[in-house]
């Protein structure tokens, strides 16, 4: 059994390399998950404060340096026909407005000087993602999304949660919106139907997922919720917010690593879906750290209220 598993592993590695020549190749859109050219790791000590990939003409991927905060998160903006959405603005030690400016001016050169609302949510409300807020709050034409469930369940339209589901149109553009607490109480995932991506934040990463002991119950009923969204809808790579983990399966860097080189990708395959839920369910009453190859569930001490 171990056996095939590893098989089965080998040859989704396969298969996710055939993707990358694809994408680098510019040829058809690959059918799993996109990836990229090298990242910033901290490794090189010129290198830029953020990094800007394409995914495609209306989605892009920025990344923060390790060397402006350790945490260095990943950021994704989105394009639609009349409005943006920014997830996460950063963890400062920076100024991430001029990235985020230079992007929608560009946006806006190419629909021939239609400049477009932006809104800014936030994957969750700890430090490391929202730390850039102030920032884009006070730019022209940008809303930035509240940072408690409530905020976040009324500005998307969730009804019901954490069960229900919202949705935001971003102009021919419709993104369905998951609630996934149990990292933290206001944690969502954003789901776009256009490119099959889902983006997951903290909960699903490769990296160390933190979860609070007295939150675990939560963050399996996430699990559960995210893998019965997953088995309805087409993902093709999840993308997280942070890369933790080396090339090496089960491997992660030491905690507030100055560098990272040898990272792990930053797109997981669907896969990593069902093998989080399972990991989840088997936590039980006795929380433990568990390594996987692309991620390591995390268990913390109950943390203060967020």
């Amino acid at each position: 059994m171990i056996g095939q598993l590893r098989y089965k592993r080998a040859v989704s590695r396969v298969l996710l390399a055939t993707s990358v020549a694809l994408f680098v190749a510019g040829a058809a859109p690959p059918a799993r998950a996109p990836q990229f050219a090298p990242w910033i790791d901290g490794t090189s000590k010129g290198e830029p404060e953020t990094q800007v990939q394409r995914i495609d003409n209306d989605t892009y991927v920025i990344r923060q340096s390790v060397r402006t905060n350790f945490e260095a998160p990943f950021l994704y903006l989105l394009f639609g026909r009349d409005r943006a959405l920014l997830i996460d603005s950063g963890a400062g030690g920076l100024q991430i407005r001029p990235t985020i400016d230079r992007l929608m001016e560009a946006h806006q050169r190419k629909l021939g000087g239609k400049a477009l609302p932006l809104i800014v949510a936030h994957s969750h409300s700890h430090g490391d993602h929202h730390a850039g807020d102030d920032e884009l709050r006070s730019r022209p034409n940008t809303k930035v999304v509240g940072l408690n469930p409530a905020d976040v369940a009324t500005f998307f339209g969730i009804a019901d949660w954490p069960r229900g589901l919202g949705r935001i149109d971003l102009g021919g553009r419709v993104l369905d919106v998951i609630p996934t607490p149990g990292h933290e109480p206001a944690h969502i995932m954003v789901y776009d139907a256009r490119t099959q991506l889902l983006f997951s934040g903290d909960m699903l990463y490769p990296g160390r997922l933190y979860v609070p002991t007295d939150r675990m119950d939560t963050f399996h009923a996430s699990a559960d919720r995210l893998a019965a969204f997953a088995s309805e809808h087409p993902v093709r790579a999840v993308l997280g917010a942070h890369i933790e983990m080396t090339a090496v399966p089960g491997r992660d860097y030491p905690m507030k690593a100055e560098s990272h080189p040898g990272e792990h990708g930053l797109a997981l395959l669907p896969e990593a879906i069902t093998e989080l839920q399972r990991a989840a369910a088997a936590q039980g009453q006795s929380p433990r750290i568990d390594v996987h190859d692309d991620f390591i569930l995390y268990p913390v001490p109950p943390r203060p209220a967020d």
